[in-house]
C-alpha cells in the first residue's frame, strides 16, 4: 500500500504507506525524505548508522536525511515520508517542538514504545489522514500539513513521557537541550567550542555546563559525539580519507580529529577504516 501527495507549485511531497515504502533501503542509504515508522502486531529489524536495532511491536521511531538507514524485515508497518517543501521541522519547531529531540537530538535513534490507548489514537489519526489524501480540494495541502503537525506533536510528548522530561515553565532544561542540540546540527562543522553555541542561546558556557549536568551530559560532549557520529558515518559509507573526513568536519590538522577519535572509540580513524574492511 502506498499513497503519495504532491504539490507541484511548492514540490511538496507526502507519502504514506507500509514496509513496501522501505524496500529502497535494502542497502543503506540517507533517506531524502524525513521518515516516521511505527510497528504494529510484530517487531522490524533495521540498521541506522551501521548500529542494528530491534523495533518492538507497537512503537514508532524517527528517522532524518542525514542517517544511513537499512530495512531488514517487518511488516503491517505504518510508514510517514515528507520532505521539508511540505513540512519543514526547523521552520515550523515553534508549533510541534520536535527539533533537538524526535529530529536532530543527542539520542541516537528515539524510539517509543506505545500503549493501548496510545495505539488506538494514532490509528483514529491515521484514517484521518488516508481519508484526507481521497479528499482533493483546495485546502488539502494545508489539512494534510495540519494532520502532520498533529502527529508530531503526539509523537513528542509520547518521547519526552518516555524519558521522562517534565516541563514546569517556558524555559524549561529540556528546551535548552533542544535548542543545543538544533544548533550543534547546524554548525558542528565549523564550531566546536561551547562558548560559541553558549553566545547563540544567550546563555555562559557555565550555565549550560551545569544545567545539563542535571540531563547527565555536557556540552562538549554533544557536540564531539556529533563530530564523531558524522567521522564513523564518512568512514563507513565513502571512501573518504582520514584526513579528507578531519577537514569535512572542522579540523585543519588530522591528527586533531585523530586523538578525539580514538577518545572515544579507542580507535584512530585509519584503524577503525581497517576494522570495518576486516569484516566487510
Amino acid at each position: 500500500m502506498q499513497n503519495t501527495f504532491t504539490e507541484f507549485s511548492t514540490n511538496a511531497i507526502l507519502k504514506i504507506g507500509d514496509e513496501a515504502l522501505l524496500e529502497l533501503y535494502k542497502t543503506a542509504k540517507q533517506p531524502e525524505l524525513y521518515t516516521f515508522v511505527r510497528t504494529t502486531n510484530s517487531k522490524a529489524g533495521i540498521i541506522v548508522d551501521s548500529i542494528p536495532y530491534t523495533i518492538e511491536a507497537n512503537s514508532i521511531f524517527a528517522l532524518t536525511t542525514v542517517q544511513y538507514f537499512q530495512f531488514i524485515s517487518g511488516e503491517d508497518l505504518v510508514v510517514y515520508q515528507f520532505n521539508r517543501e511540505f513540512y519543514c521541522i526547523k521552520d515550523h519547531d515553534q508549533e510541534v517542538s520536535c527539533a533537538g529531540l524526535l529530529f536532530f537530538g543527542n539520542v541516537h535513534i528515539p524510539i517509543i514504545e506505545l500503549n493501548e490507548k496510545e495505539n488506538r489514537k494514532l490509528n483514529i489519526l491515521h484514517e484521518v489522514f488516508l481519508d484526507e489524501l481521497e479528499t482533493e480540494d483546495t485546502i488539502q495541502a494545508e489539512m494534510l500539513r495540519m494532520l502532520m503537525a498533529r502527529f508530531i506533536i503526539i509523537t513528542t510528548r509520547l518521547l519526552k513521557a518516555k524519558e521522562g522530561f517534565v516541563e514546569t515553565t517556558k524555559n524549561t532544561k529540556i528546551d535548552l537541550l533542544r535548542e543545543f542540540n538544533l544548533l550543534v546540527e547546524s554548525f558542528f562543522k565549523t564550531e566546536h567550542s561551547v562558548s560559541f553555541y553558549a553566545d547563540k542561546l544567550y546563555k555562559s558556557p557555565k550555565t549550560l555546563s551545569n544545567t545539563f549536568a542535571k540531563l547527565n551530559t555536557s556540552p562538549l560532549q554533544i557536540i564531539h559525539e556529533r563530530i564523531i557520529l558524522e567521522a564513523k558515518r564518512l568512514l563507513i559509507y565513502t571512501d573518504k580519507t582520514a584526513k579528507e573526513i578531519a577537514y569535512e568536519v572542522g579540523f585543519d590538522d588530522a591528527s586533531h580529529l585523530s586523538r578525539l577519535f580514538k577518545r572515544h572509540t579507542s580507535l584512530s580513524p585509519s584503524d577503525f577504516k581497517k576494522q570495518l574492511q576486516k569484516f566487510s
